[in-house]
């Protein structure tokens, strides 16, 4: 197993072109920018990567990049348990658009929100409609409280249930053509 490891946003664009660059947001968030010459692999898809990411891997080091570096990070230790070396974006697009570096966007692409505002804002309406209609019917509350208490694990576990559940929206879905021209891409 090896061990993942971790680049600055200056480091990685001082060493863009050394790296295959591994994108593992949804694609409507790869789609509203990412690091150039990037392959989208969504997270929840890198299990069916990992042929074409270890002949990747074999021709040159792998960049793993997410929004803030968590979801690449976990992409990292995925890729570390099978043999396969990589390397994070520290704080991820944020922290690369943060000190001053481009995203690509392409023309046609339309902007999806990125993850992290998806799930607040999918929380946010839970809670207060579980507070509106605990007005009238008092059971409802036990909403509130899941979504609370569920955020509550979220954070203390680096996980969530509910990014994984917004994950498998048709707009967070990778086309199948795309995904699989992203393999073939990474096998030659």
């Amino acid at each position: 197993m090896t061990t993942p490891t971790a680049l600055a946003p200056a480091q990685a664009a001082a060493r863009l072109d050394d790296h295959t660059v591994i994108d593992v947001r949804t694609p409507g968030e790869y789609a509203s920018g990412h690091l150039p010459g990037a392959h989208n692999i969504p997270l929840d898809h890198l299990h069916t990567a990992l042929p074409a990411l270890k002949a990747a891997a074999a021709r040159g080091s792998l960049l793993m990049v997410c929004a803030s570096g968590n979801r690449s990070t976990t992409a990292c230790t995925e890729l570390a348990a099978a043999d396969i070396p990589a390397t994070t974006l520290t704080g991820g697009t944020t922290a690369w658009v943060g000190e001053g570096h481009t995203l690509h966007r392409p023309d046609n692409a339309t902007a999806v929100w990125p993850m992290e505002r998806q799930v607040r804002l999918a929380a946010g309406t839970l809670v207060v409609a579980g507070l509106a209609l605990g007005t009238r019917y008092r059971p409802a509350r036990w909403l509130s409280a899941a979504i609370g208490s569920g955020l509550i694990f979220s954070a203390a576990t680096n996980t969530c249930g509910m990014a994984a559940a917004l994950a498998k929206l048709p707009h967070n879905q990778p086309r199948t053509t795309d995904l699989d021209a992203t393999l073939r891409a990474l096998q030659d």
